[in-house]
């Protein structure tokens, strides 16, 4: 009589993956999505963990926006590299917009990586760890930040000229995501306790012009404005020229669509303007500002801006700071220029010494701080809605509408007196304020 003999399956264990993220927001969304795939394929995924596994594979996805971006994405590199060659870690994967501008140099250099990808190699990404792509996951995110808030990508790429930016030749052409792929993501969020969206692109108000033929970030907002559960979205990165001001109309209509607005403008000179290749002049600049401001009364506006680009003279950094006095931006942040292989202003000569570049920006961020602690003191006895983000020592700190994380002001409310809970609104009574934090007591 012949016996069969079962065998056992052998179990194996996958490695952990643990993704490391360099750069900005969306960046973040980008390592969000891979860690979703990564854990709909059962893997363990952790975001930046400092506890160190023997078979971890390290993904770094990394910025290659400006030098300091880029030297930080190249440490980070030789880091993890160094780990794996002391057999701390198992893989390390390099993925994002410093190896899709530069991959070749860094295979070259960096010899002991397991493998490079560039931007929009998710799916090779994944075949490479061992996992399968999943269509039925499009939209499907593990998120990193507090699970109130999401970035919230909306389109990929850029297709504006401007002299001085790389972004085009690591993130491709714009394109943009369809509006009910966008509306089921949103929803998917809420699901899981996302209250406020922030939406993110390379571009915002290009939005739609490749796919429906016209800008359509005004429809946009009113679909996402629709799903039950969402409380706040915020709009960061609108390109000036070309601003589609319906969005303003949706803006006063909707009230969960916070009066907020991100446009970076960069300069306001017009040989500036005209070098750096923003399609508008000074006055054009200040047109769509005044209108802005005409259309929603009560609106936040940030901006960014570079100092010592090529050619700038004392005149032309005179001429922007009183422009940024006059104007009275709520909120503001300043770059030094960086001279980015490729771009079309590397063909110009980088002639502003450092020291300069940082001593001009040193001197716009003073100006913006008096500002801010100006704003900042009228709101004393006003009354907000706050969104809490985390409890720091002795305080809750949140946010109102008129702020986005990590950029702006904050809220600080004494936990020894007031009691919140993160991820949750309340309204705050402004009893101090500073430069750039509120301090109030909650509302009952």
């Amino acid at each position: 009589m012949r016996t069969k003999t079962i065998s056992k399956p052998i179990l194996t264990s996958k490695p952990r993956v643990n993704v490391v993220t360099l750069g900005c927001s969306k960046n973040i969304y980008d390592s969000e999505v891979l860690m979703g795939q990564l854990k709909g394929s059962a893997f363990d995924v952790v975001h930046e963990s400092q506890q160190m596994r023997s078979d971890d594979i390290i993904v770094i996805n990394t910025c290659g926006f400006i030098d300091n971006a880029k030297q930080e994405s190249i440490d980070t590199i030789l880091q993890y590299s160094e780990l794996k060659g002391q057999g701390k870690v198992g893989k390390v994967i390099v993925t994002g917009c410093l190896s899709e501008r530069y991959k070749p140099e860094l295979e070259s250099e960096i010899t002991n990586i397991d493998a490079y990808f560039g931007t929009n190699d998710l799916q090779n990404i994944l075949h490479s760890i061992g996992a399968d792509y999943r269509h039925e996951l499009i939209g499907e995110r593990l998120l990193t930040t507090p699970s109130h808030f999401a970035y919230f990508k909306i389109a990929e790429g850029c297709n504006r000229p401007c002299s001085f930016c790389a972004i085009p030749l690591m993130r491709g052409k714009h394109v943009s995501t369809p509006i009910d792929q966008l509306v089921k993501n949103a929803e998917s969020l809420v699901k899981n306790g996302t209250k406020e969206l922030i939406l993110i692109a390379q571009d915002l108000t290009y939005y739609g012009l490749d796919l429906y033929g016209k800008r359509n970030l005004d429809e946009l907002l009113r679909r996402l404005s629709d799903v039950n559960g969402v409380e706040w979205i915020r709009m960061q990165y609108a390109y000036p020229s070309g601003f589609p001001m319906e969005v303003l109309d949706v803006m006063n209509e909707r009230d969960n669509i916070c009066k907020y607005l991100d446009m970076p403008l960069q300069h306001i000179t017009d040989n500036m303007l005209k070098s750096m290749r923003r399609g508008l002049t000074k006055q054009k600049t200040i047109d769509v500002v005044n209108e802005i401001r005409d259309r929603v009364p009560n609106i936040a506006m940030r901006t960014t801006l570079i100092t010592g680009y090529p050619g700038e003279t004392q005149q032309d950094f005179e001429e922007m700071a009183q422009w940024v006095e006059d104007t009275k931006f709520d909120r503001l942040g300043c770059f030094t220029y960086s001279h980015e292989e490729k771009t079309h202003a590397h063909t110009l000569v980088d002639d502003v010494p450092e020291e300069v570049k940082q001593e001009r920006a040193d001197a716009i961020m003073e100006i913006q701080q008096s500002i801010s602690f100006d704003k900042n003191q009228e709101k004393i006895g006003n009354t907000y809605k706050v969104l809490i983000d985390k409890k720091d020592g002795g305080y809750f700190v949140g946010r109102t509408e008129y702020d986005s994380p990590e950029v702006d002001n904050e809220v600080l409310i004494d936990a020894a007196i007031d009691y919140a809970a993160v991820g949750t609104f309340v309204n705050v009574k402004i009893n101090t304020a500073e430069d750039f934090d509120l301090y109030g007591q909650i509302v009952k």
